[in-house]
């Protein structure tokens, strides 16, 4: 069976994955019309936005939008017509952690995934290719492609594909111009293998052959919950050493430099820090943890449950220095918490570590300034009360205060918490700063971030993660 010449793609979900996978696409195969939908207007007037104020933030993502927008790149929330028009379809929909029913706390809620894949099925009319975009649980592409054949139009068929992506946020854009790798996913039947073909065809423009893995359905989705899972682990590993050496007084940097010379283990992922946060580590691990227990493996639900539970050690021990350094109280004291997304270059806030912080801040009576270079407010609000449901959001509000610049929410303060490790937390005035709190003056460096001698001479006492207290 030959495979189909992709000529026309549409991507259902504009979100972090979504939004610069097709837009890079785009930019990649001026040939193939792509569009972009979703239900959600204001996310779609923002991608449409004539000043490109985009709805993410993602260094390099503008310059590719602005290629090709109106182009061959459109952003519509006329979900209908763009399944009808495209050959292949990236379903790119959120699948976030249940909250209630069966799986709480650990399953995947597929219901944005059913969704569009019963949306596709009702208004397709002709054969399709459809993409798993979305990290899903193993044999996801199995409950799609029942409800797509169940609710098929006679002579209408479709082929799934699982597609994951591996994009770190704050370097999405060059890992779609230089990914490691692609990996397409398939049932290894003609037709399933022609459909992969196509897609590879599509990546073929940019991505060197020898870089595109196909493989089957159920590897594919199983490889992307594996990789995110052994990367939470090793920063894990690193958290958990950092413990150690701030009881010891050895220095987390050293080891993890050590370590990391070993060729076998290298050294990507070992800076240790306040812990993980964003969409993919922590949802895909408690993944992992649901289909170990479903399959009845409970020591290996166990072991990657561990994973997470480390996580949030760190972030709980770390909350904990700071009340025990601050003389074991913060009842009033104003603490400084620069940085909200959970990770630098990004604005997204997703299992930021900084959300705990705040909350257990609040929960010890602290006033809290907060500043964040890329964060919107009402992102700041909704993750704070989410975290705190028995404060009400007018409680919340009087005892944080959002603040414009790094400055400004230093003023005053009687210590400083670097919870992200946005560069420009590097080149902040230290002695102005220094000038304007109160004494003694603590730093709390959670990301390894700033020069510990340099600002011990300024008069702070900074307590840096993994080292042992002055």
């Amino acid at each position: 069976m030959s495979p189909v010449k992709v000529q026309k793609i549409v991507c259902i979900g504009a979100g972090y994955v979504g939004g610069p996978t097709c837009a890079v696409v785009a930019q990649k195969c001026p040939e193939i019309i792509v569009t972009i939908v979703d239900l959600n207007e204001a996310r779609i007037n923002a991608w449409n936005d004539e000043q490109y104020r985009l709805p993410i933030y993602e260094p390099g993502l503008v310059e590719v939008v602005r290629s090709c927008r109106g182009k061959n790149l459109f952003f519509s929330t006329d979900v209908d017509k763009g399944i009808q028009e495209a050959d292949l379809i990236f379903v790119s929909v959120n699948t976030p952690t249940k909250k209630s029913g069966v799986g709480a706390g650990f399953a995947a809620d597929l219901n944005y995934v059913e969704l569009a894949t019963r949306r596709i099925a009702a208004v397709a009319t002709s054969n399709k290719i459809v993409v798993e975009k979305s990290t899903v649980p193993c044999r996801t592409a199995e409950s799609m492609r029942t409800i797509l054949e169940a609710n098929a139009k006679p002579n209408c068929r479709f082929d799934i594909l699982s597609n994951p992506e591996f994009l770190a946020e704050g370097t999405a854009i060059k890992d779609l111009h230089n990914p490691d790798r692609v990996l397409i996913g398939s049932l290894q039947t003609p037709e399933g293998l022609a459909a992969c073909q196509s897609l590879s065809d599509v990546y073929a423009h940019w991505v060197s052959r020898d870089q595109i893995l196909t493989v089957g359905l159920w590897s594919s989705e199983l490889s992307k919950l594996a990789a995110n899972a052994m990367l939470a682990q090793r920063i894990s590993s690193i958290n958990a050493l950092s413990a150690i050496c701030e009881a010891t007084g050895a220095n987390i940097d050293e080891v993890a430099n050590a370590v990391g010379y070993d060729s076998r283990i290298g050294p990507k992922f070992l800076k240790a820090s306040v812990g993980f946060g964003g969409s993919c580590f922590q949802k895909d691990i408690l993944n992992l943890v649901y289909l170990s227990e479903s399959l009845h493996l409970p020591e290996v639900a166990a072991y990657w449950r561990q994973v997470v539970e480390m996580n949030e050690h760190q972030k709980s021990r770390f909350a904990k220095r700071v009340v025990d350094s601050l003389f074991n109280t913060i009842t009033n004291k104003r603490i400084t918490v620069l940085g909200f997304a959970f990770k630098a270059d990004t604005g997204d806030t997703r299992e930021s570590a900084a959300i705990s912080l705040i909350r257990d801040f609040l929960k010890e009576k602290a006033n809290v300034n907060l500043y964040d270079p890329q964060v919107e407010e009402y992102q700041i609000w909704q993750d704070l009360a989410e975290a705190s449901p028995n404060l009400s959001l007018e409680t919340i509000k009087k005892q944080v205060n959002i603040c414009s610049s790094s400055l400004e929410a230093c003023k005053d303060a009687e210590a400083i918490v670097i919870a992200t490790e946005w560069k420009e937390f590097k080149e902040i005035d230290w002695e102005t700063v220094y000038q304007g709190m109160n004494k003694p003056a603590f730093v709390f460096d959670g990301r390894l971030l700033v020069d510990e001698d340099k600002l011990t001479k300024i008069g702070f006492k900074v307590i840096t993660i993994g080292r042992g207290s002055l």
